[in-house]
């Protein structure tokens, strides 16, 4: 009889028990933020691409939230993750446009961040891929020692980068402060003003690219494993990798930090580099698409989210990690080499259904593809909410009943309810950046300040949506953005007009 009432006790305690970590758990869910880099509202096929097959982030978007009205703040890169991290609107301070690969870090170290909020409920933190946010106090650093501040100093207990862009020097993997494979009598040095060392440039010898550079774009400097790349670098040999190698490098990175963590909360940030220039997907990828180089990156990148799903599936964790996806804004072709985007399109339609694409104010610039799979709390379906990367640090924050202090973050909105397909209501109202110009959004009505810059980027053959007048659309008629109607509504132009300069004089 004893020896009953103790395993009925004992099973009942355990099933509590069970019960109680089980709540403990699905309120801690491991997240993976998958960046992917300069990828269309028109690139993946569960966006309406007939061109091109993405079977992995199909999957991904059939299972979980997939958004039609999301949003980067930006349509270039430095600043849309400048907002991700902080939560704070990037045109409110200076120095956050692209920015070059030596420049110093622009994240502040002593305020709120997206992974320091990770951070502060005991979750492990970890960075692989892109980072281009800064590195170091100063530009002028020593590539040779300990780099710092970066990634670590604003929330990730573990970094794995690469410093900018890949088209940009110096091409090396930086782990945890340094460098890696840095051989010490071969030191690293660079420079964006004049040339350094004795390394062929694009320039000089373009009979050694694998891929042409486009004219006047500035990947014509040092050439890196047959590409040339936008400024100059001497040293390191050893340490340069090869873009064939790079995703997966990155990718064996990621499932490391993964496997390392997996009994315990996580946040992964994964910050692709695909499709960003210079195309030159792993050897396996080459050809696969019939789309060119481009189209090949994106098979791969897909590929990437597949073999993270799977792992996390073999893990036994799948059904309580939380995958987000999203590009850091729109489509570009030509962007600095003759890869094929252009010439083998093939009838693809990066931008979808939208005007404009990386760099413009149109809606291709900033309107980007956004998925958030949570098995074990998020039922599948579509969100029209109007959502915006920007709101991650506030959401999160709810989500952890945290307290964000004072002023920080203060452009960034709870969404949560959003985010977790709990509404179908979003932001009321949003403000987008292009290169030179911003945009509102409220309802239905976008407005677009005037501006003097030029109409069409040539280099890129993109609209920017500059113009001297001003521009009023209505997006749930026209979200091709055909008809400017702002003489039609002059006195609605002038309140979204007053709402705009109210947020850009809202103190921070």
């Amino acid at each position: 009889m004893m020896g009953f009432r103790y395993y009925l006790f004992l099973s009942i305690t355990l099933l509590f028990a069970s019960k109680a970590y089980s709540q403990k758990y699905t309120n801690r869910p491991n997240v993976v933020f998958i960046y992917v880099d300069d990828l269309g509202y028109g690139d993946l096929s569960s966006y309406g691409a007939t061109k091109i097959k993405t079977p992995h982030l199909d999957k991904l978007a059939k299972s979980g939230l997939r958004f039609t009205n999301a949003h980067a703040t930006s349509a270039t890169c430095t600043p849309s993750r400048y907002a991700l991290m902080t939560g704070q609107y990037p045109w409110r301070k200076s120095g956050t446009g692209i920015l070059p690969g030596d420049a110093a870090l622009i994240i502040p170290t002593d305020k709120i961040t997206l992974p320091s909020l990770f951070q502060q409920v005991g979750y492990k933190t970890g960075l692989v891929g892109k980072w281009h946010l800064g590195l170091g106090n100063t530009v002028q650093k020593n590539w040779n020692q300990k780099i710092a501040p970066g990634p670590n100093e604003v929330g990730f207990h573990y970094s794995f980068i690469f410093p900018a862009t890949a088209d940009r020097v110096p091409t090396v993997f930086v782990e945890n402060h340094y460098v890696v494979a840095l051989d010490t009598t071969d030191p690293i040095e660079v420079n964006y003003a004049n040339k350094i060392g004795h390394d062929p440039t694009g320039l000089e010898h373009p009979e050694l690219l694998k891929i042409q550079s486009s004219p006047n774009h500035g990947h014509n400097n040092t050439i890196v494993n047959g590409i040339g790349r936008i400024g100059y670098m001497r040293g390191g040999k050893l340490a340069r990798w090869t873009d064939e190698e790079m995703p997966l490098t990155f990718l064996t990175k990621a499932k490391e930090f993964i496997e390392t963590n997996k009994a315990q909360p996580f946040f992964l940030f994964y910050a692709l580099t695909e499709p960003h220039v210079p195309r030159m997907p792993s050897t396996m990828f080459k050809g696969k698409s019939g789309l060119g180089l481009r189209g090949d990156a994106i098979l791969q990148l897909d590929w990437t989210v597949g073999e993270i799903m799977s792992q996390l599936k073999h893990l036994g964790i799948a059904n309580n990690t939380m995958i987000i996806f999203s590009s850091d804004n729109g489509p570009v072709l030509d962007d600095g080499y003759q890869d094929g985007a252009v010439t083998q399109l093939n009838g693809h339609k990066p931008w979808g259904v939208l005007r404009g694409g990386k760099y413009s104010t149109y809606e291709a610039g900033t309107r980007v593809p956004m998925l958030i799979n949570w098995p074990a709390k998020i039922k599948p379906q579509v969100s029209d909410a109007m959502v915006c990367q920007i709101d991650f640090v506030a959401s999160f924050a709810n989500f952890f009943n945290k307290k964000l202090p004072g002023s920080e973050a203060s452009d960034s909105e709870n969404m949560l309810n959003a985010l977790l397909g709990k509404s179908l209501e979003g932001r009321k109202v949003l403000v987008k950046q292009g290169m030179n110009s911003v945009a509102i959004v409220r309802g239905e009505w976008k407005y677009i300040e005037p501006n003097a810059g030029p109409s069409i980027n040539k280099l890129v053959n993109i609209e920017l949506a500059n113009s001297t007048l001003p521009q009023l659309y209505n997006l749930k008629l026209d979200i091709g953005e055909k008809n400017n109607v702002a003489s039609q509504h002059p006195e609605l132009v002038k309140e979204l007009s007053e709402i705009l300069q109210g947020i850009k004089n809202k103190k921070n």
